[in-house]
């Protein structure tokens, strides 16, 4: 029988490292050393062997972990998203380390880049009902669409402002896009609040041609 301290210190030392990953991960890409991410858990490059196997397997659950985190933020988020604003503005807390790890997760590319990116609209999928049962989202035509559609242009948007200054340490990056005065957050604001079209005339066009064209489906 396994002595439980002994599988208590593995989980523990299994966490320390899948800590410490995401942040080197965050820090330097993923191009960052088994070596350094032993230095930051204190441990020995072999333990992280011993424990994950490879550096690919390391990163996945890293991923697994990073969207759950934050998933957790957004959905506190849909709770009281004034007061949540309030509070990010002052103190982000954990959240620059992790909006980095998906920038660069993403930025990436690979197989790898396109499984994060189909775990972030599952994450996404959860958040987004529960803003619409809370009534602070409309419900969408198409909701997966919509989920697919916020992810790659919300992140595509931040790819590109991390581009510019990648250099920057996640906790620089963030308090500059996050910044009250930041030229994109009011443009933002008002489309994601007040719309930019003042009539519907484009998305009754849109919707009229959609259905009377016919599916691939039905094409086949």
């Amino acid at each position: 029988m396994s002595d439980p301290k002994t599988v208590e210190a593995d989980a523990g030392a299994r966490e320390r490292i899948r800590d410490a990953a995401i942040d080197c991960f965050a820090r330097e890409g993923f191009g960052a050393s088994v070596r350094a991410i032993a230095t930051a858990a204190g441990v020995s490059p072999g333990l992280i062997t011993h424990h994950f196997g490879s550096k690919d397997a390391l990163r996945a659950e890293c991923d697994v972990e990073v969207l759950g985190r934050y998933r957790t933020l957004k959905d506190d988020a849909v709770d009281a998203p004034s007061d949540y604003l309030r509070g990010l503005f002052p103190d982000p807390g954990a959240a620059p380390v992790l909006v980095v790890y998906m920038i660069r997760a993403l930025g990436a590319g690979g197989e790898a880049g396109r499984r994060f990116l189909d775990q972030m609209v599952d994450e996404l999928r959860t958040v987004m009902k529960h803003s619409v049962e809370a009534g602070i989202v409309h419900p969408s035509r198409d909701e997966e669409a919509r989920l697919r559609t916020f992810v790659t242009q919300g992140m595509g948007g931040m790819l590109v402002e991390f581009m510019s200054d990648p250099g920057a340490s996640p906790e620089a990056f963030v308090a500059r896009i996050m910044s009250p005065a930041h030229e994109t957050l009011l443009p933002l604001l008002e489309l994601y609040t007040e719309g930019l079209f003042t009539t519907s005339d484009l998305l009754d066009t849109y919707l009229s041609l959609r259905s009377t064209t016919p599916t691939q489906e039905t094409e086949d």
